[in-house]
C-alpha cells in the first residue's frame, strides 16, 4: 500500500494538488485490456448513455460503461434493451455491465454478447441498493447467499472465456454493518475467474449516504490478487489520487462526482499523469459544454427516431436532467433555470445559452462536494429468511428485472 502521506491531506479545493512526489501510477489492466487513466465511469441509468459517454471520452481516457442491461430482458431479446445496446465509433474497450440473479440466464446473456460481439468487457452489478432489487435478493442482497454469488459469477466467466471476454464484479461492502461481504466476494469472485473486482465503499444501507470507506477498500486490495477498483466519494481529480495513496487501489470508479461535469475525465487524466492543472470552466465555457451534450444526445436519439424533428426533441428532453448539475453554485436565475430545464430543440437551447453570462467564473465553493443522490441510510429490505441461509444458493424468486437501466 502506498502511504497517504504521499499526497498532500485533503485542503479547500483551489484546483491545484500539490504532491510530495510522482507516484506510480500504472495502466489499468482488464484481461486484455490495458487502460490509461485508470479510471472507469460507472453505469447510471438514465445517464451513461452513448451521448453523455461520448462527451466524457472527447475530454479524457478510459472505461466508459453502458447502462446496466438486466440477462433476462437481453435473453428474451427485449427491443428497448437492445437499442440501449449501442456504442460509438470510438469506444474501445466497449464496455457493458449485466444485472441478473440467475447463473443459467447470466450465462445465456453473455453467450449473446459474445456471440453478437456486442462487448469486449462485461462487468456484473452487485451493488444495487435500490428496495425494488434488494427485496428480491438481488444487487447488493446476493452475495450474502455466497454460493449463489460463485455460481453466478462463474457461469458468466466460463460463458465469456473463450471469446477471451474479461468479466468483472462491482459490488458494496455488504448489506449492513452486520453483515459485511465484501472481502469473501472477492476472494469467490477470483476464484471464479473474475478479472478485477470493484467495491463501493458503503453498505446497502448506507445507500448513497455519510462517507464512503476507503479502509474497506484497502482491505480488500490487499486480500486480492487481481485488479481492485475503489469507488465512492470521488468528487475531483485528487480524490483519486488520495483514494490510489490511501488504499493502494489498481484504479477508480467514477460515478456522481461527473454529474453536470464531464470535464473532470480531464482532470483525472491529468492527475494521473502527473500534472497539476485542473479545468475551472467559466460559465461560458459551461455553456459550450451543455451544448456539445444535447446535440451528442439528439445525435443518438435521431438515429433511431422515426423523423429528424422527433430524434431532436427526444435528445433535448434527455438533457434536461443535466441542467441543474450544470449550473449548481453558478448565479443564474430561476427563470432561466427552468426554462432550460423545459428546453425542445437547439435552437431553443441556443437562445436560452445566450442569455447566460459567460464571464461568471467558476464557483469553486462546490468543488469537493457531493452531486446526484444523497439520501439517508434506511432499512435493507430483504426476501423473507434470507439471513438465515448463506449456503443457499437457490435463485431468488421474482429477482430478475425485466427493464435494462436500473
Amino acid at each position: 500500500m502506498i502511504s497517504s502521506g504521499d499526497v498532500s491531506p485533503r485542503l479547500p479545493y483551489t484546483g491545484v494538488v500539490t504532491t510530495t512526489k510522482a507516484a506510480p501510477y500504472r495502466p489499468l489492466t482488464i484481461g486484455r485490456h490495458q487502460v490509461w487513466p485508470p479510471v472507469v465511469l460507472a453505469p447510471m441509468a438514465g445517464i451513461t448513455n452513448v451521448g453523455f459517454r461520448q462527451l466524457c471520452r472527447e475530454q479524457g481516457g478510459g472505461i466508459y460503461v453502458c447502462e446496466m442491461i438486466t440477462t433476462v430482458a437481453l435473453v428474451e431479446r427485449n427491443p428497448k434493451t437492445l437499442r440501449m445496446i449501442a456504442f460509438g465509433g470510438g469506444e474501445s474497450p466497449r464496455s457493458l455491465q449485466l444485472y441478473g440473479t440467475d447463473p443459467e440466464v447470466t450465462a445465456a446473456a453473455v453467450r449473446i454478447v459474445v456471440e453478437r460481439d456486442l462487448a469486449d468487457h462485461i462487468d456484473l452489478n452487485f451493488g444495487c441498493p435500490v428496495p425494488k432489487v434488494t427485496r428480491k435478493g438481488g444487487g447488493a442482497a446476493l452475495p450474502w447467499r455466497r454460493r449463489l454469488f460463485a455460481r453466478l459469477v462463474t457461469a458468466a466467466v466460463d460463458a465469456a472465456s473463450p471469446a477471451g471476454v474479461p468479466v468483472t464484479v462491482k459490488m458494496r461492502k455488504g448489506i449492513d454493518d452486520d453483515h459485511l461481504t465484501y472481502v469473501e466476494a472477492g476472494l469467490a469472485a477470483q476464484d471464479a475467474g473474475a478479472a478485477a473486482v470493484a467495491l463501493h465503499g458503503r453498505t446497502a444501507a448506507q445507500r448513497y449516504s455519510g462517507t464512503a470507506d476507503w479502509d474497506a477498500i484497502a482491505t480488500l486490495k490487499a486480500a486480492l490478487d487481481v485488479p481492485v477498483l475503489g469507488n465512492g466519494d470521488i468528487w475531483e481529480a485528487d480524490d483519486a489520487l488520495r483514494m490510489v495513496a490511501h488504499t493502494g487501489v489498481d484504479g477508480v470508479v467514477v460515478g456522481r462526482g461527473c454529474l453536470g461535469r464531464p470535464w473532470l475525465f480531464a482532470d483525472l487524466e491529468a492527475a494521473f499523469s502527473g500534472s497539476p492543472q485542473r479545468r475551472l470552466p467559466t460559465l461560458g465555457e459551461v455553456a459550450t459544454t451543455m451544448r456539445r451534450h444535447a446535440e451528442l444526445l439528439v445525435e443518438q436519439f435521431s438515429a433511431g427516431a422515426r423523423s429528424a424533428a422527433r430524434g431532436e426533441r427526444d435528445g433535448c428532453t434527455d438533457f434536461r436532467k443535466h441542467v441543474a448539475w450544470y449550473l449548481k453554485g453558478f448565479p443564474v436565475g430561476g427563470e432561466l433555470r427552468r426554462s432550460l430545464a423545459m428546453v425542445e430543440s437547439l435552437v431553443q437551447l441556443d437562445d436560452l445559452l445566450g442569455k447566460l453570462d459567460p464571464a461568471v467564473p467558476f464557483p469553486v465553493e462546490t468543488l469537493g462536494q457531493p452531486r446526484g443522490r444523497t439520501n439517508s441510510p434506511g432499512k435493507v429490505f430483504l426476501p423473507n429468511g434470507w439471513l438465515d441461509s448463506r449456503d443457499d444458493d437457490a435463485v431468488p424468486q421474482g429477482a430478475e428485472l425485466a427493464d435494462s437501466g436500473g
